[in-house]
């Protein structure tokens, strides 16, 4: 379970969020700039809140008196643009943070990669960067998966496969995913539950109509 109820200031606005996540996936969703990635960022431990706390699974992350690097935090991010470093082939960005090698070559077999271990980032698609960020985010068993746009770079006719993958993912992991994305439809068949951010505020949406709540 993560807990999260934080605030900072950003350059337009506040965001001021207080939510929590089960073990299930949440879709975050709101315009550009509204403060979406800048929550994923902060529960990480890339961006850090002026106030608050997050709680996962018991384990403080961030309050007045704690505030735990990103290494610390046991949580996994898939990045818009998957951050794969370009110098590493694809086995080594799997496999540089140590991780349980059978388990990270049971994912490899399941998202069927491995014909890629030796290829280099500047030479894949983007749904085969995005099978590889999400098999590097899920290397070290992360108590909470964060995604931030993951599909955003594959082709609208692969999309449905790719949805389907990561349900199939899910059915095997007992940990909490959220993912930020633009995408209502891709949010209604991934998520369990979502919920609208609009100027840093948490929000409800009914017929393109936003309400403050």
């Amino acid at each position: 379970m993560l807990k999260i109820n934080i605030e900072k200031k950003l350059n337009h606005f506040v965001l001021d969020v207080d939510f929590s996540v089960g073990n299930e996936i949440l879709g975050i969703m709101g315009e550009s700039g509204s403060g979406k990635t800048s929550i994923l960022n902060i529960i990480s431990g890339i961006l850090e809140p002026d106030s608050g706390e997050i709680d996962l699974n018991g384990k403080i992350l961030f309050s007045n008196s704690v505030n735990l690097k990103p290494q610390d935090r046991n949580v996994g991010y898939v990045f818009q643009d998957f951050a794969l470093f370009p110098n590493m082939s694809v086995k080594e960005n799997l496999f540089f943070m140590n991780p349980d090698e059978n388990y990270v070559s049971k994912l490899i077999d399941k998202l069927k990669v491995e014909h890629l271990l030796n290829n280099y980032p500047n030479t894949l698609s983007g749904g085969e960067k995005q099978k590889i960020s999400i098999i590097r985010a899920l290397s070290t068993k992360p108590d909470l998966l964060l995604m931030d746009e993951p599909f955003s770079a594959i082709d609208e006719k692969f999309k449905d496969k790719f949805y389907f993958e990561l349900l199939d993912i899910k059915k095997q992991l007992d940990i909490p995913i959220i993912i930020v994305t633009h995408n209502r439809k891709e949010a209604e068949i991934l998520s369990d539950r979502i919920i609208f951010i609009d100027k840093g505020k948490l929000c409800k949406r009914e017929e393109n109509k936003i309400y403050n709540i």
